[in-house]
């Protein structure tokens, strides 16, 4: 009998002293790190406001309750900027720390190989070599290399608009809904991710996890209980689509799922989680051509209301989009005004990860660690101040730098310039272009310095 109550205590002891162990690993191992990466995913497409300030900044039609619940426990930036208002740019810019000008278009595939070195996980794996990394979802980056290629353990491979989609039929995808039990693969991609962070967790390994979901992009796809719910519910002024609604609220839900999941494997104390979206949304659905004219060309409000604009242009509807950072040390449900933007990303991680040195090779971003520990508050030094941006469209292509408070749109074709005070004018309304013509000229000085020093190729185009 005592030789059995000896054994029992030792096991005790023994679970005891293993749990002690696990948990100290957990809390002492370099963080984790999630990025969920949305698909033209508007400011204002919440059911939450992006801004304190401003009433309209959030969805009158749309319901996100997990995502809410994460900016509630998250530090969100009013002016979080997507590098690009297009997909492809604006993944590979947050990929490896750059601006979609400096990396080009069509030059793009002969320069990744370059920086493959300084891929998001590259760069936490030169740091910490048990860091594992996984990328699930659309990756797009249309220069024939995969995530595996710039260091991801697991992925989905060179995937696309394309492989989200469950009808390819262009000629319906602006009309036609379709009713399915995995709408835009977020199930199953939810589902992957979860797998990776219970073996990461298992295996004790620090882990960069990059969820990047099709939705919202067209085709229009989601469950029946979701469409029906909307289907029925009173639409909208600037938000009216029932399909399109039922869709973010799947997204969310996938969300809602990753988020519980961080919490039940008991890994929240040590892991950041980062949400934003690729571009804007579209400014009408369907997308209209004069995407360009001013809102009061338009007898409703545009998507993104109460900015201009939407997807392919360079308004604030193109380009400013949620950005949430959650984690330890980032106090929750706070709101900062200091522009930020996708290329930060990367350093951002690395010094999360723990690394006091920068990364190497040029990266225009800069760590956005003082600013999340701070309530918020400071300052961040990047190469340049200023934020540079370009689309490039064979119909339309401009580019546009912001300094400050103020916005500078450069019409390549037409030579034409407007200049925004996007702090009192997020609408982007009034164009002081004619009134403050020193502004204008240093601005589009600097801007046209930029270009020639970073991607000369571009500024001969044109």
């Amino acid at each position: 009998m005592t030789e059995w109550i000896t054994k029992s205590l030792f096991c005790r002891v023994f679970i005891v002293v293993a749990f002690i162990q696990s948990s100290f690993a957990q809390s002492t191992q370099h963080p984790n790190i999630i990025l969920i990466l949305t698909d033209d995913l508007g400011w204002s497409c919440f059911s939450a406001k992006m801004d304190d300030r401003i009433s309209a900044s959030k969805s009158d039609y749309y319901e996100t309750p997990n995502i809410d619940r994460l900016m509630a426990q998250s530090m969100r930036f009013t002016r979080g900027y997507a590098p690009d208002p297009i997909c492809s740019p604006s993944r590979r810019s947050i990929q490896f720390g750059q601006t979609s000008i400096r990396q080009g278009d069509e030059s793009f595939p002969g320069l990744v190989r370059d920086i493959a070195h300084q891929s998001i996980p590259a760069v936490l794996k030169a740091f910490d070599s048990q860091y594992r990394a996984a990328h699930f979802g659309k990756w797009d980056l249309r220069a024939k290399i995969t995530p595996a290629q710039l260091g991801y353990d697991e992925s989905d491979g060179d995937t696309g608009n394309k492989t989200g989609d469950l009808v390819k039929d262009k000629n319906e995808k602006w009309t036609k809904h379709y009713i399915t039990g995995n709408p835009k693969q977020m199930d199953s991609i939810t589902a992957r991710s979860v797998r990776f962070m219970q073996e990461q967790v298992k295996t004790k390994h620090p882990f960069y996890l990059q969820v990047s979901h099709y939705a919202t992009h067209v085709n229009f796809e989601s469950k029946q209980s979701s469409y029906e719910k909307f289907k029925s519910k009173k639409p909208g002024l600037k938000h009216n689509n029932p399909a399109w609604a039922a869709m973010i609220y799947d997204l969310d839900a996938s969300v809602g799922e990753l988020l519980n999941m961080v919490e039940h494997l008991g890994i929240a104390n040590n892991t950041y989680i980062f949400l934003m979206a690729d571009n804007g949304a579209v400014e009408f659905i369907p997308p209209v051509r004069n995407r360009l004219d001013p809102p009061s060309s338009f007898q409703s409000p545009m998507t993104n209301f109460p900015l201009r604009g939407g997807k392919w242009t360079l308004y604030e509807g193109g380009i400013r989009v949620p950005f949430i950072a959650k984690g330890p040390g980032i106090k929750a449900g706070v709101q900062s005004d200091i522009p930020v933007a996708g290329w930060d990303l990367l350093p951002t991680f690395n010094e999360l990860a723990g690394n006091t040195k920068k990364p190497g090779g040029t990266i225009d971003g800069a760590s956005l660690v003082s600013v999340l520990k701070h309530g918020g508050k400071g300052t961040i030094t990047r190469l340049s101040n200023d934020f540079f941006f370009h689309r490039d469209n064979n119909s339309y292509p401009h580019s546009a730098i912001i300094a400050g408070d103020y916005k500078l749109i450069k019409f390549w074709k037409t030579n034409k310039t407007e200049l925004y005070n996007i702090s009192k004018d997020p609408g982007e309304i009034n164009d002081l272009s004619s009134r403050e013509v020193s502004r204008v000229k240093e601005m589009e000085r600097r801007l046209l310095t930029y270009i020639n020093e970073v991607n000369p190729e571009l500024a001969k185009r044109y």
